[in-house]
């Protein structure tokens, strides 16, 4: 997997190639555990059981969403800091308003 370089602003960044892959196993993985939780439910599981399930879904996209924000912050961030790039601090601020809505 080769790295992979954007664009924020007035800077860019590289992420590792290694981080963007363990992103997307951790989202497969959700996919397939919703994907379970959905026939669950076509199934008439039992409320309870599906609760728990989406409780665990809400936990593994939250450890995911983490694990992206320190990834964000690390590279993106600190990139922007140096370069004195106020923009992407403004869009790191929006986008933590967005997801903790």
């Amino acid at each position: 997997m080769t790295e992979h370089t954007h664009v924020h602003g007035e800077h860019t960044h590289t992420h590792s190639p290694d981080h963007k892959k363990a992103v997307i196993n951790r989202l497969s993985r959700i996919i397939g555990h919703m994907e379970s939780v959905k026939k669950m439910v076509e199934n008439d599981r039992d409320c309870t059981d599906v609760l728990i399930q989406l409780a665990a879904v809400n936990s593994a996209l939250q450890g995911v969403s983490r694990a992206v924000l320190k990834e964000h912050m690390s590279t993106c961030i600190v990139e922007a800091v140096q370069q004195e790039d106020m923009e992407a601090l403004k869009e790191l601020n929006d986008a933590i308003d967005t997801f903790l809505k």
